[in-house]
């Protein structure tokens, strides 16, 4: 079992949640289909995490498109949101490829391109 670290953004193996998961018992374990999963591991990252390049570099422009909503008191529009929902997907595929190769053993960019089906 691995958990997305609040610190790094990288994945800790976590394997006391076993029960929890197995049971449906406790208040961190939500089903997920794979997209819905990228998009909150992206949302965690660009809560939580700080830094710089070109990953930090996108959660900035999705902080702005989100800015700009505010500042016009409106909701996003369905072409923001779909710009945002790509480019989490952008960014949780670079992440977890520097994670892979920096020998992170949880790192799955793969799971950005799976379906329900998968």
């Amino acid at each position: 079992m691995w958990r997305v670290s609040i610190d790094t953004g990288g994945w800790q193996e976590e394997n006391g949640i076993f029960v929890e998961i197995t049971l449906g018992v406790g208040g961190e374990i939500f089903r997920r289909t794979p997209e819905d999963f990228v998009q909150e591991v992206e949302r965690f990252r660009a809560h939580y995490l700080e830094g710089d390049g070109p990953i930090f570099g996108l959660y900035e422009t999705i902080q702005a498109l989100r800015d700009a909503a505010t500042a016009e008191d409106r909701h996003l529009t369905p072409r923001e949101r779909a710009l945002i929902r790509g480019i989490r997907q952008r960014t949780f595929v670079m992440f977890e490829e520097q994670l892979r190769l920096a020998g992170d053993p949880g790192a799955d960019p793969d799971i950005a391109g799976r379906t329900v089906r998968d």
